[in-house]
């Protein structure tokens, strides 16, 4: 998801830029207008929250599927409130590796996503490129949720 989100937001930019400016981008056979940048990063969003042959949000907590054991310590940790002792740097691979979803659900973080070009996506802690929610990857897409949710 991360070159997903940010070249969806770069679309977005110059497509608010080309309106500005009263411009279009010929391109071969296609003229790529505002409207089809604003339709082509909408595409992304709409596939990262579930329009997607999974059928899954890769936004925690977003949606009926969405990841359940994303790589995040924090998440995948017990809270104090249930265990007070405190968990040291080694002490975790327990439940780095168990196979029950996170029990903090840290909704609203998107992770890494499918695999390249299949579209399944594991679900699974050590899958990190995948299962790992980043900055990157949701900097970029703050940036098109605020301009979708207004237009």
């Amino acid at each position: 998801m991360q070159h997903v989100t940010s070249l969806s937001f770069l679309l977005l930019a110059y497509s608010n830029y080309l309106s500005h400016a009263n411009k279009v981008v010929p391109c071969g056979e296609t003229t790529a207008t505002p409207a089809l940048l604003k339709h082509l990063a909408k595409r992304q969003v709409d596939y990262i929250l579930g329009d997607n042959p999974l059928g899954m949000s890769y936004m925690v907590g977003y949606g009926p599927r969405y990841p359940r054991r994303i790589h995040h310590r924090a998440s995948s940790l017990p809270s104090v409130a249930v265990h007070p002792a405190r968990i040291g740097c080694k002490a975790g691979s327990r439940y780095f590796f168990s196979p029950n979803p996170n029990p903090n659900v840290l909704v609203g973080a998107v992770v890494g996503g499918p695999t390249n070009n299949t579209d399944s996506f594991p679900d699974s802690r050590p899958f990190f490129q995948q299962s790992e929610p980043t900055t990157y990857i949701n900097a970029p897409l703050v940036g098109l949720l605020a301009f979708f949710s207004g237009h």
